[in-house]
């Protein structure tokens, strides 16, 4: 079997067209919109796997652009003053701080509730 390429995902149906005029359309090529925060269901969880034992406040949940998943990660990681990233559509905020993510989710006007002990 052979491996796909990357920039193939997303096609289905066409293997060769003789058409030198053919324009594929991919499926994939969108970007999805950012859910208004009160329709955002965020989930502030405490964190330690793969982690070297280490805490990490875990947000995931969000729906929208990385652009905005960013934006509020850095407005979380200012507010807390410690480190974190962003990345697949999850917020990782060095240290156990989930009551204050919460807090500071609802006061952005987020849906967001504590998950696990």
């Amino acid at each position: 079997m052979s491996k796909k390429n990357k920039r193939d995902k997303g096609r289905t149906g066409v293997v060769y067209s003789t058409n030198q005029d053919f324009d594929y359309e991919y499926d994939g090529d969108f970007e999805e919109e950012t859910l208004e925060p009160f329709e955002q269901n965020l989930k502030v969880m405490l964190d330690k796997k793969s982690r070297g034992g280490k805490q990490v406040t875990l947000v995931e949940g969000f729906v929208g652009s990385e652009d905005d998943l960013k934006e509020l990660g850095k407005l979380l990681k200012s507010k807390c003053g410690v480190g974190g990233t962003t990345k697949a559509g999850e917020i990782l905020i060095q240290g156990d701080f989930r009551d204050k993510v919460l807090q500071i989710l609802q006061q952005e006007g987020y849906k967001a509730k504590r998950v696990g002990g």
